[in-house]
């Protein structure tokens, strides 16, 4: 690998949410002088948290000291095993400490905030677990991409489109990115206007959170839990 070629590091753990790490993954792998990795404790195919396997290209072992970019997706049950992990969490912490980029998308917060990595910083994370960052030292901002200083986190799934974006026009330009936006055709028109919940309205949105009531349940247990390790 030159050494003159920058080194983005998507993580890849078992049941992550997909689109969190493919969005991200198509526009960044569009940077001139960039490898994009899909790294994993191995390199075995890991599976989504919907079923799709994805094939990393390189184990913990075999990822680069220092990387322009370290990212972590998000999911459910298995960002809370992720939060618990301790060979991804000594990954995290080590990679993180030297990144010239930490980064999540949606819930990926959580894994980088039990990390010790996100404290004193302001970050995002799905609307449904955002306040559950300022137990572990993290200021929570309900916008969809977040930056502070080096950190750069997007809000929930789809948003790692508009992470990913802003990214590349950090790591080039503005014009730059505006034409892999272009290329992406990423133009939004959603067909229903729900997108958050202060769009959704209090009733979609109570619903959604019935739906999601044991995962949040656990969500909070295991930041609890990771706040003991990083405070």
């Amino acid at each position: 690998m030159s050494p003159l070629t920058r080194h983005i590091a998507l993580v890849a753990y078992p049941q992550f949410t997909a689109l969190d790490l493919l969005g991200p993954h198509h526009v960044l792998s569009m940077l001139p002088g960039t490898k994009v990795h899909i790294v994993a404790a191995s390199r075995a195919p890991v599976t989504s948290d919907l079923g799709l396997t994805v094939v990393p290209t390189m184990g913990f072992d075999e990822c680069p000291a220092d990387l322009t970019v370290l990212l972590l997706p998000g999911g459910t049950t298995g960002t809370l095993a992720a939060m618990q992990d301790p060979l991804l969490q000594a990954f995290v912490r080590d990679r993180g400490a030297r990144a010239q980029w930490v980064c999540s998308v949606c819930t990926g917060s959580l894994v980088l905030a039990a990390a010790g990595l996100l404290k004193g910083y302001r970050a995002t994370s799905h609307w449904a677990t955002l306040p559950l960052l300022s137990l572990l030292g993290v200021t929570p901002v309900a916008e969809r991409v977040v930056r502070d200083r080096n950190r750069l986190t997007g809000a929930g799934v789809t948003a790692g489109l508009d992470f990913g974006l802003t990214l590349v026009a950090e790591l080039s330009d503005a014009a730059f990115a505006g034409k892999v936006q272009l290329l992406a055709e990423y133009d939004p028109e959603p067909p229903f206007d729900t997108g958050s919940p202060a769009k959704a309205g209090d009733a979609t949105t109570a619903e959604i959170r019935a739906h999601l009531s044991k995962f949040l349940t656990a969500a909070e247990q295991a930041v609890l839990a990771a706040s003991m390790h990083t405070h």
